[in-house]
């Protein structure tokens, strides 16, 4: 079975009542990929903003493997000591990362972050040595668009994890990169011009998905179909894995 680690901040985790790309992804792997499959984690709650905790199990949809090591205001600053526990005790095959922002934001400049990268990515492979990985880049939020400082600081660190994805990818422990997503604009796939929407969701889903079927031909294509209620975006078809 192929087990995939969701790895992320706020994005990913999400907030009670929400879906999460996690979520989409499950669904979409549901229809294109071939084989067993789930998603570990040794998380698997929602972060409920009444009690600014991750302690909520309010999914809008709560039947799928809600496995992750995602949390609210977490980068790779917090994840790069816990990804080898993590990755050994859940038996991990793929990592699916979405952090920067947080580090960028509060610790670290871009190449400090890009250094906790590859730490992040030494401690996976000193647990599993055949670990996969995806990174995908910080994407567009409400302070990179009003603080060019900060903005510039996003885009000096895609830079070098471009770079880095490059510099750590191996036969036996393969690095992708993936896309940031296609068109995504805080105005109609974010609810506060950082955290996705249902839209923004499918989007994140959409940059993963489409990362490892073009990088390692793993599922399909991201297949979207009519705008979802009041998102202003699209959607795959409804999914349930048997």
């Amino acid at each position: 079975m192929l087990r995939f680690m969701p790895v992320g901040d706020s994005m990913t985790i999400g907030s009670a009542g929400e879906h999460t790309w996690r979520y989409r992804l499950w669904q979409h792997l549901c229809a294109e990929y071939g084989g067993p499959f789930t998603l570990v984690g040794p998380r698997e709650t929602l972060h409920d903003q009444q009690t600014d905790a991750p302690t909520s199990y309010a999914y809008a949809d709560p039947d799928f493997p809600r496995g992750h090591l995602a949390g609210w205001g977490e980068g790779w600053h917090h994840m790069a000591p816990l990804i080898g526990g993590a990755v050994r005790a859940l038996r991990a095959d793929v990592l699916l990362v979405s952090l920067g922002l947080i580090d960028l934001g509060f610790y670290t400049n871009a190449e400090q972050t890009a250094d906790n990268v590859a730490s992040f990515v030494a401690e996976a492979r000193a647990a599993n040595r055949r670990v996969r990985l995806v990174l995908l880049p910080v994407i567009p939020n409400i302070r990179a668009g009003a603080d060019p400082d900060f903005a510039a600081q996003v885009t000096r660190f895609n830079e070098l994890l471009a770079k880095a994805a490059t510099d750590l990818d191996t036969p036996a422990s393969p690095v992708l990169l993936a896309t940031l997503p296609s068109a995504y604009d805080i105005h109609t796939d974010t609810y506060d011009g950082t955290h996705p929407n249902a839209n923004g969701e499918h989007r994140i889903a959409e940059a993963f998905a489409e990362a490892m079927h073009q990088g390692w031909k793993l599922g399909g294509p991201y297949e979207t179909r009519s705008p979802e209620r009041g998102s202003g975006g699209t959607v795959t078809r409804d999914i349930k894995c048997r």
